[in-house]
C-alpha cells in the first residue's frame, strides 16, 4: 500500500532518518548567525558611532544584524532539507502581492530610505512641515512621529516629507530672532535705534556676534515700520523672543516712544465755513 506524501515530505528532501541531524546542525547555524550577527553590529557601532547620528546607527545596526542573520538562516533550513527554491519561489509571489496591494507604503518606504540617506533632521530636532511644527521623536521607515509645542502627537508620511518644504529650525547651534516694530511718524528714528541697541546689549542671552541690528523695513499707513534682529543660543530662543518684546514695551513706554494703532484721516476737500445762527430773547444773530 502507498503511503501518501505530504506537503511537508515534498518541501523536506532529507529522508526521515537524516533529518534528526539535519535539523540540529540547523539549528546550530541559526544560534551561531545570531551571535555572529550581533557582534558584527556591536563593532559596527563603536566604529561609527561618531559619524552617524543615533537614528542612522541604529537603521544600519538593524540592516547589517537582519543581512547576516538571513544569510545563516539559509543555510540552516537547506541543511535542514528544505526546498529553498520552493520557499523562494513562495516569498516572491507573496512580495508581488503585497507589492500591490500597498503602494503607498512601498513610496513611504522608499522616501524614508531617502530620508535617513539625506539626514536632513534627526531624532531631537525641531522641525517644520507646512503648518505643523514640532521634535522629533523618531524616523521610521514609513513614517516620522512628531510632538508638537503643545503635546499633540503627529505622524507625517515620508512620502509628504519628501514631497514638501521641510524648515530644520534646531540643525545650527544659534538662531536669529526678527522682531518687526512699527513707531509713530513722529518719533526720531535714531533714538528709537538707540533704545533697541541697548536693550540688546543688556539682555545676558543675546549674543554680540552676529551683532544686533535695526533697520527700516517700511513705510506703512500709520507707522514707520522697522525690523529689530537679535541672535540667541537655539536652546534659548523662546525665553529671548518672549523677554526682549516685553522689554521693548516697557522702554518705549519709559521714553515716550509711540506704538501707534492704525488710523485713517478723511479729507474730502476745500470746504466753505457754515453759518452759525444765535437767537437770544428773540433777537437774531447771524454769525
Amino acid at each position: 500500500m502507498a503511503v501518501k506524501e505530504t506537503f511537508l515530505d515534498r518541501l523536506i528532501n532529507l529522508p526521515v532518518s537524516d533529518r534528526t541531524e539535519g535539523f540540529i546542525i540547523g539549528g546550530i547555524l541559526l544560534v551561531l548567525g545570531y551571535l555572529l550577527a550581533w557582534l558584527a553590529t556591536s563593532a559596527f557601532v563603536r566604529t561609527m558611532r561618531f559619524r552617524l547620528t543615533a537614528h542612522q546607527l541604529l537603521v544600519w545596526r538593524r540592516g547589517i544584524f537582519y543581512f547576516l542573520f538571513l544569510l545563516f538562516a539559509i543555510s540552516a533550513l537547506h541543511e535542514m532539507g528544505f526546498r529553498i527554491s520552493v520557499l523562494l519561489g513562495a516569498a516572491g509571489v507573496f512580495t508581488v502581492a503585497i507589492g500591490f496591494a500597498s503602494q503607498t507604503s512601498a513610496s513611504n518606504l522608499i522616501s524614508g530610505l531617502f530620508l535617513i540617506g539625506e539626514g536632513s533632521f534627526s531624532v531631537g530636532d525641531t522641525i517644520q512641515v507646512g503648518a505643523t511644527q514640532g521634535e522629533v521623536m523618531s524616523i521610521d521607515l514609513l513614517s516620522v512621529k512628531l510632538r508638537t509645542p503643545d503635546n499633540v502627537f503627529v505622524r507625517i508620511p515620508n512620502e509628504s516629507l519628501i514631497k514638501s518644504e521641510l524648515r530644520n529650525l534646531t540643525r545650527f547651534a544659534i538662531r536669529r530672532i526678527p522682531i518687526t516694530i512699527g513707531v509713530a511718524y513722529r518719533e526720531d528714528i535714531g533714538k528709537v535705534r538707540g533704545v533697541l541697541l541697548a536693550l540688546a546689549d543688556r539682555h545676558p542671552l543675546v549674543l554680540d556676534e552676529p551683532a544686533p541690528q535695526v533697520t527700516m523695513q517700511a513705510f506703512a499707513p500709520s507707522s514707520v515700520d522697522l525690523q529689530f534682529t537679535v541672535w540667541t543660543r537655539k536652546e534659548t530662543y523662546s525665553d529671548v523672543r518672549d523677554s526682549m518684546q516685553e522689554a521693548i514695551k516697557r522702554a518705549f513706554d519709559e521714553q515716550g516712544i509711540e506704538i501707534p494703532f492704525p488710523q485713517i484721516s478723511i479729507n474730502s476737500g476745500e470746504m466753505n465755513a457754515l453759518p452759525v445762527v444765535l437767537q437770544e430773547s428773540g433777537n437774531r444773530k447771524t454769525t
